[in-house]
């Protein structure tokens, strides 16, 4: 598995300056394939471009990128487009470029006895030979005795850039290519006309829950990340009815949880018109110190929490709380809940926020309460996206997103469901409103499967009566 996080690897193609994102292949991982040079070389060798990171034992993230081939000749490779880099220092984001000064020559050497090198000098020398693992780390054997020498170091030095030693976890090497899109699909597209945006709205306005229920309304919970979007999906589902952007819950970029109160969101059929028969509930936004406990899950899960309840956390919701509802019906209950995933942070989610959902979801499974993702954000994932959204479906990095976070959440690809939300934009767009609605119809889909198995439930509870009865 490689370590280079998703947003490490779209500021290393901005660095290239390629129009397309770059796709990358890990090609050499050292804690796999060991520290020695001639593996290197012959994983690495007449590979076109290359990106060799290191990560150091201070949390640090740096290395340099080959616009030319590895080889073994003992020679120096001239490589206008090399350039060395910083992504992280002492775990905090420093992203750096170090251009090459010296029109590329002496930019890379290649030589059976060196792993990755760049310079004359050498600017970076990772390792010679065979390194051994000492503990959890490689303490590598090669040295920067000529950093600065090709490569401009504007104004940093080895202790700004590497802490002063080469002691690593981990060295990886990865192939840097354009990445086209797919000719076909990776799973079904649909025809994204005027046409389809209408079938779907009226599918999603026309739902009823299950008959059989006495379910005036399904009830869909978000939840997610701080600044993943949550509170930005029901305003695109709104601003679709409503005809026009509207900004009706608070959304936007902060530290913690713009949310604060439990929401029960209306959608209605235009402007003051009829409500529709689903309610978005909106939480605040999940952090590591802070937001939702395990009860308070429970909580929101089984109906106990009123609308514009606010929350407090240094005050867990209990019983006692004012407005509590004692005795929730089915109506009050969630019948599916919808994690909402910012796609371009999904390598760095922190552990406890994971930890956090992994125990979320317990409780859900427990209930028999369907999970989907809405993975927002796509268009940092991929450009050809951001250019039209109809494109998702043929982007190989929305793919190899939607299955990371199917692994990551243990949940089928199936109830991964791209969207973008409406953030920035003043005028309604027709491919977004589409996906947003596939979203939605297939998040219903989701609840009248939780309904059937409540009904089946009530059907059989009542045939057991009949039969104690009789």
């Amino acid at each position: 598995m490689s370590t280079l996080t998703q947003r490490h690897k779209n500021q290393i193609s901005q660095w290239i300056g390629s129009p397309k994102r770059q796709k990358f292949t890990l090609l050499y991982k050292i804690s796999r394939d060991g520290c020695n040079a001639k593996t290197f070389h012959s994983y690495c060798d007449n590979k076109g471009p290359t990106v060799t990171v290191l990560y150091n034992t201070d949390y640090s993230v740096y290395g340099g990128y080959a616009s030319v081939s590895w080889n073994s000749k003992g020679t120096y490779s001239t490589d206008p487009k090399a350039f060395l880099f910083k992504l992280e220092y002492n775990g905090s984001e420093e992203p750096v470029m170090f251009p090459n000064i010296t029109n590329g020559t002496n930019a890379i050497f290649g030589s059976s006895s060196y792993g990755p090198t760049f310079g004359n000098g050498n600017d970076l020398c990772c390792f010679t030979e065979t390194v051994s693992k000492s503990g959890s780390t490689f303490p590598l054997n090669g040295n920067t005795s000529g950093l600065g020498n090709n490569y401009s170091l504007k104004g940093e030095n080895y202790n700004s850039v590497m802490n002063g030693h080469l002691q690593v976890m981990d060295l990886e090497v990865y192939s840097v290519e354009e990445q086209q899109l797919f000719h076909k699909p990776w799973i079904r597209d649909f025809d994204w006309s005027r046409k389809l945006e209408e079938e779907i709205k009226d599918k999603v306005a026309t739902y009823k829950p299950l008959p059989g229920l006495d379910l005036q309304q399904a009830r869909i919970l978000l939840v997610g990340q701080v600044g993943a979007g949550k509170s930005s999906y029901f305003n695109t589902i709104n601003s679709i009815f409503r005809g026009h952007i509207s900004a009706q819950a608070n959304a936007g970029s902060a530290e913690h949880s713009l949310t604060t109160s439990y929401r029960i969101y209306q959608v209605r059929d235009g402007y003051a018109g009829k409500p529709f028969k689903f309610r978005l509930c909106d939480t605040r936004g999940l952090e590591e110190d802070q937001g939702l406990d395990d009860h308070e899950v429970g909580y929101l899960l089984d109906g106990h929490v009123p609308d514009r309840y606010k929350f407090n956390p240094a005050v867990p919701l209990s019983p006692d709380a004012l407005g509590f509802v004692k005795s929730p019906m089915l109506t009050d209950k969630i019948h599916c809940v919808a994690f909402v995933v910012d796609g371009s942070t999904v390598d760095v989610i922190p552990e406890k926020v994971m930890e956090r959902v992994k125990a979320m979801q317990v409780r859900m499974n427990q209930r028999g309460i369907p999970q989907v993702v809405l993975l927002t954000k796509i268009d940092r994932i991929c450009e050809e996206i951001s250019d039209d959204v109809s494109k998702v479906f043929f982007s190989p990095a929305m793919k190899e997103s939607v299955d990371r976070v199917a692994m990551v959440m243990g949940l089928p690809r199936s109830h991964i469901l791209p969207v973008k939300n409406y953030e920035c934009e003043v005028e309604l767009d027709q491919n977004t409103n589409i996906l947003s609605l596939l979203s939605l119809r297939r998040i219903l889909h989701f609840v009248d499967d939780f309904l059937y198995n409540k009904l089946d439930e009530i059907e059989a509870d009542q045939l057991k009566q009949v039969k104690i009865s009789e």
